[in-house]
């Protein structure tokens, strides 16, 4: 029995090895395949590859640029980049915000030296004195002082005596007058006629006087039950000035009750020695300048006179109010044209510093704000003297801060046209 187990032994462990090595074999030649069919595949996608690495250039994403020099040592991105420069454009909302003002240049030059002290006052022209020409008493107010009206606003409600006699006599004399007109001629002689109508005119005259308006007297003749009393209308829109009405006074003729003034347009007074008297004429532009703010203003009289006292002669100066920013009674200075100094005036809100440090304003054009390099001559009390700008350009002399700091976000770069 031993002898048959040891014989069997054997026989099995050759079997065994013998299913081994065969299996070996199959699977070595099935690697062998698979590795060269792997390789075969890699060395063709491989081989052209090392092909264009090995030529000696570098065909990364630079390939996608077509790079062009235009002669001037910039390439194709940097003269398009320069192309697109345009100026800066803002909402109506950061306009608002940055408080934009702009201005139109005249083509008058001015002088830092050729200033006089001024004062601003109303506009004569756009100033209404309200002053009834018989006794009123204040029954009513409607307004309070340095409020703005509109024309045919009511103000103040007035009566008395003066006014009911005022108003009674009218309605007589129209009644009158209305029955002698549709008389025949043959009825009423020539001159009872021309009495009648003069009287009538004179008595509507009187209520006229009154600053009573013309549908007020209309319907004051249908109406003779509403005699005693009349409001008072705005004859035009402005501020309410000069308001002494108190309730229950009684106002003498020809007192003046309100003063309404359109703010929108001022004057300005200044008086002028005989020498820089010499340089102004009528219609010449001038440069006024009230706190930290600075208008164009439009010379348009002067007295030819000196003051006995101060030996100087006064000018009227007229600009636009935008805004009614300014009053009158405040103190001003003008700055005088001089074409021999050959510049123009800014103040300091309107200069600005370019990224290269040279001093620039910004102008206002179709493809929005532009900076622009300029020239400052001259610096005194808060005023430039400035020249490099063009005449009638539109410039910033409000936010140009703002206008800097966003340039300088967008990095635009400054054309001095």
């Amino acid at each position: 029995m031993k002898t048959n187990n040891k014989t069997v032994v054997p026989t099995m462990m050759l079997t065994n090895s013998t299913a081994k090595s065969s299996a070996f074999g199959l699977n070595a030649i099935t690697r062998a395949m698979s590795f060269g069919l792997l390789m075969s595949l890699t060395t063709a996608l491989v081989i052209p590859t090392l092909a264009t690495a090995g030529d000696g250039h570098d065909h990364s994403a630079e390939e996608a640029v077509l790079i062009k020099d235009d002669g001037h040592g910039h390439n194709a991105e940097e003269a398009a980049a320069e192309e697109d420069v345009h100026g800066i454009e803002l909402t109506a909302e950061q306009l608002a915000l940055a408080k934009i003002e702009v201005a139109q240049l005249s083509e008058q030059s001015f002088s830092l030296e050729a200033v006089a002290t001024a004062t601003l006052v109303v506009d004569r022209d756009r100033t209404v004195t309200i002053a009834p020409q018989v006794d009123v008493r204040v029954l009513k107010r409607s307004v309070v002082p340095g409020q703005e009206v509109n024309k045919g606003d009511v103000l103040l409600t007035l009566g008395g005596v003066a006014v009911a006699q005022a108003q009674a006599d009218y309605i007589n004399a129209a009644a009158e007058w209305s029955r002698v007109k549709r008389m025949s001629a043959s009825a009423v002689s020539a001159s009872r006629r021309l009495q009648a109508q003069v009287d009538a005119e004179l008595k509507r005259a009187t209520l006229e006087a009154m600053k009573m308006t013309s549908a007020q007297i209309t319907a004051l003749a249908d109406a003779p039950e509403t005699i005693g009393s009349y409001q008072l209308i705005a004859p035009i829109s402005g501020r309410v000035q000069k308001d002494i009405a108190m309730l229950g006074q009684i106002v003498p003729a020809g007192t003046a009750l309100m003063q309404l003034t359109d703010e929108s347009h001022l004057w300005v007074e200044a008086e002028l020695t005989p020498v820089q008297a010499e340089k102004v004429s009528i219609g010449s532009k001038t440069v006024v300048k009230v706190g930290d703010k600075s208008l164009e203003g439009t010379i348009i009289g002067r007295s030819h006179e000196l003051d006995s006292v101060t030996r100087t002669e006064q000018i009227l100066v007229a600009f636009e109010n935008a805004g009614h920013v300014l009053h009158a009674g405040q103190f001003a200075e003008l700055y005088l044209p001089d074409a021999s100094e050959g510049g123009v005036i800014l103040p300091d809100s309107a200069l600005t510093r370019s990224s290269d440090g040279h001093w620039q304003v910004f102008i206002q054009g179709a493809e929005g704000f532009e900076g622009v390099e300029i020239e400052v001559v001259e610096r005194q009390r808060g005023m430039n003297l400035v020249r490099g700008l063009a005449k009638d350009a539109q410039v910033v002399i409000s936010g140009a801060f703002f206008l800097a700091s966003e340039q300088a976000k967008s990095g635009f770069d400054i054309h001095n046209h």
